[in-house]
């Protein structure tokens, strides 16, 4: 079984020093009013991720350290969940808590830094505090649902109801905007229908825009293109004075020198070649000439369009270039835009079937938890007896929930009814008058829940305040008969309820001077005695009342 082994405390509030070993079952902590019995709880409770209060250091020490030492026997879900943070480290995991008064606080799992909130949910896993205040939590409605749902045990059944109502909201939700979406959707469409009607009206063609600029280009210089040309040309091929017959002269020329040298017949060459070029150059200025045109007509046209496709691409604020791409897009938009139906149409039908899975989920989890509500009405009844409340009754009520109102955690109202006397009407648990009443209803509703979950040790500190008698002689058979089950530690000032321990430790506080000191002392079967009687007797222990404590320890 898993259980807390060793707890260690240094410099915490009035405790200088502390090293505990604690075993399974139950164990009980008692003390003088104001010994600090619960500074173990304390303790304990800032080593499992709890609120750290620099107030807490003892005063005159920079520091304070805690660490709680756990073996994790059979608990499957602890190990697990270790391994899953890259925290485990064998059959064993121990927790540290530093409390800074220069810094912040620092917390450790197995030697390695975590933050403080993580150390809580492992907290939460290890130990669980039942505290003479949980009646305060019971009060709320959801806790009640909570607390029946671990005594149902039917943790799958609560995961997949939250699972199936969560994915059912996403749903509903990207319906609901599918739904707005279409109210804009005709109008939309009415854009997208003009502007792409606008775009393929232009009917621009690929590379037609540059074709368009080089052609707008050739006509708005042709007068002064053809005059060039016809210039160049007569400056090549003049007669007289031209490129061309001047190259002509210059090869016969050079011919007659080649048969005097022949070294020069490269020359030669080169540059009867560059008469040949000349002429075929001025060939083909001659064929641009004869296509060159002056067309005031075409140049209006040609000026019209280009003025056309930059007007668009200037209203869209695109390049010219990009409105073929700009079409294709729209044109996309579009499409989609008209298969909306059938896309909203699929989220709807999505949607009903999700609803009718949360339905259904929820439907098999209320099922589920009428059945657990029977059994634990008839525990905790049982247990109000035990307790002092003779003809109390205790039963759960599962009201259906508006449909406005179900949500991941089902359908179900979920209230603990109560009636304290014989004849008295069931009322709410909230509307139990007596402290002492509600006291002793959240202490059985407590124990007969408190092994539902897989927690390994369960502190109840004080829980059996304002009972005594035969009562508290039960309270601490209840606690015992747990203790055989999980281990629990039990912080009391009730002799009957100490009497049933299988430990017991007791708490003192010592003065010299202005220093105040706690130390925890485990007893052994006299020291035992001797306190049980004190606890019965006050400071001053008679034999009879030895002989009360030796038979209470011993029955």
């Amino acid at each position: 079984m898993a259980m807390l082994q060793h707890i260690q405390v240094k410099d915490l509030v009035i405790v200088r020093e502390l090293s505990l070993e604690l075993g399974a079952g139950m164990t009980a902590l008692t003390g003088e009013t104001g010994a600090g019995k619960s500074v173990l709880i304390d303790a304990l409770g800032l080593a499992l991720g709890g609120k750290a209060d620099k107030n807490m250091i003892r005063s005159g020490c920079d520091q304070a350290e805690i660490n709680a030492e756990f073996d994790l026997g059979d608990a499957a879900e602890i190990k697990q969940w270790l391994q899953d943070n890259a925290l485990d480290s064998e059959e064993e995991c121990i927790v540290r808590r530093i409390l800074v008064r220069q810094g912040r606080s620092r917390a450790f799992i197995n030697n390695r830094p975590v933050p403080a909130a993580l150390l809580a949910e492992l907290g939460s896993k290890l130990v669980s505090i039942h505290g003479q205040h949980q009646h305060q939590l019971l009060m709320k409605p959801s806790a009640q649902r909570d607390l029946l749902d671990a005594y149902a045990g039917h943790g799958a059944l609560v995961a997949k109801m939250r699972q199936v109502y969560q994915e059912y909201r996403r749903k509903q939700q990207q319906l609901q905007e599918l739904q707005r979406q279409s109210l804009d959707r005709a109008q939309r469409l009415d854009y997208l229908q003009f502007q792409t009607d606008e775009l393929r009206q232009l009917q621009l063609q690929t590379g037609e825009l540059d074709e368009l600029a080089a052609k707008q280009r050739q006509l708005a210089h042709a007068d002064q293109l053809g005059s060039d040309l016809a210039a160049l040309i007569q400056q090549l091929f003049d007669d007289e004075q031209g490129t061309q017959p001047g190259l002509a002269r210059a090869c016969v020329r050079l011919e007659q020198l080649v048969g005097l040298d022949k070294q020069l017949q490269p020359a030669a060459e080169l540059l009867d070649s560059a008469r040949i070029q000349v002429e075929e150059a001025v060939s083909l200025l001659q064929d641009s000439v004869s296509r060159i045109e002056s067309n005031p007509q075409l140049l209006e046209e040609i000026d019209q369009r280009l003025g056309e496709i930059h007007e668009l691409a200037r209203k869209h604020r695109i390049p010219p270039k990009a409105l073929p791409e700009l079409l294709d897009k729209l044109c996309a938009e579009m499409e989609a835009l008209e298969n909306a139906d059938i896309t909203l149409a699929q989220r709807e039908q999505e949607v009903r079937d999700l609803e009718k899975a949360t339905h259904a989920a929820a439907e098999k989890l209320g099922k589920s938890r009428s059945k657990a509500a029977a059994r634990l009405e008839k525990t905790i009844t049982e247990s109000m007896q035990q307790l002092g409340l003779k003809g109390g009754v205790f039963t759960v009520d599962i009201a259906p929930l508006p449909e406005a109102r179900i949500s991941a955690s089902g359908a179900d109202q979920v209230t603990f009814l109560v009636s304290t006397n014989p004849g008295q009407p069931l009322a709410p648990l909230v509307q139990v008058a007596s402290g002492g009443e509600l006291s002793r209803i959240s202490l059985a509703i407590q124990v007969a829940t408190a092994n539902c979950s897989q927690i390994p040790t369960m502190i109840f500190d004080e829980v059996d305040a304002g009972i005594g008698g035969a009562t508290a002689e039960t309270v601490g058979k209840l606690l015992r008969r747990l203790g055989t089950q999980s281990q629990v530690l039990c912080v009391t000032h009730l002799p009957q309820v100490a009497s049933q321990a299988d430990r017991h430790l007791r708490v003192s506080k010592n003065t010299k001077g202005k220093t105040t000191e706690t130390r925890i002392i485990p007893l052994d079967e006299k020291q035992k005695i001797e306190e049980i009687a004190r606890m019965l007797g006050g400071a001053n222990i008679t034999k009879q009342s030895l002989a009360h404590a030796r038979e209470m320890v011993r029955s």
